[in-house]
């Protein structure tokens, strides 16, 4: 078994799949016509995009939508980079919420922002493992 995909509920796919290209520089890959669902190419695992719209269609567990305006979801999607604080720039320029700006941490040079949709992120230069 290997780990393939993340997909983060969001309110609109095309919104997020553009956010992130203008934020990280990532490309699409897949994305429905129906805007339902969508892709970004990442590297080795995907970072999928469904619409809340669809969300109670696939399951019956509830879950809370995350928003600019509540709490950060209780997880933190991880940009790994070599240039740390370019990168924070761009993502803050391409409308990041700043939650903390570069600085330098025990495992590498580290700042967070919040996506158009208020996931958390964290932008870094080095993760040990």
């Amino acid at each position: 078994m290997k780990y393939g995909y993340t997909a983060l509920f969001v309110e609109s796919v095309y919104e997020t799949i553009d956010f992130y290209e203008r934020a990280f520089g990532f490309e699409r890959g897949t994305i429905l016509e129906s805007g339902e669902y969508g892709e970004l190419k990442t590297g080795s695992t995907t970072l999928a995009f469904t619409a809340r719209s669809i969300v109670k269609t696939l399951s019956d567990v509830a879950f809370e939508p995350a928003a600019l305006h509540k709490p950060a979801p209780p997880l933190e999607l991880g940009m790994v980079t070599d240039s740390v604080d370019a990168d924070f720039e761009r993502a803050v320029a391409a409308g990041a919420v700043v939650v903390k700006p570069p600085e330098n941490k025990t495992w590498g040079r580290v700042a967070y922002v919040r996506d158009n949709n208020g996931f958390l992120i964290e932008i870094v230069s080095h993760t040990t493992g």
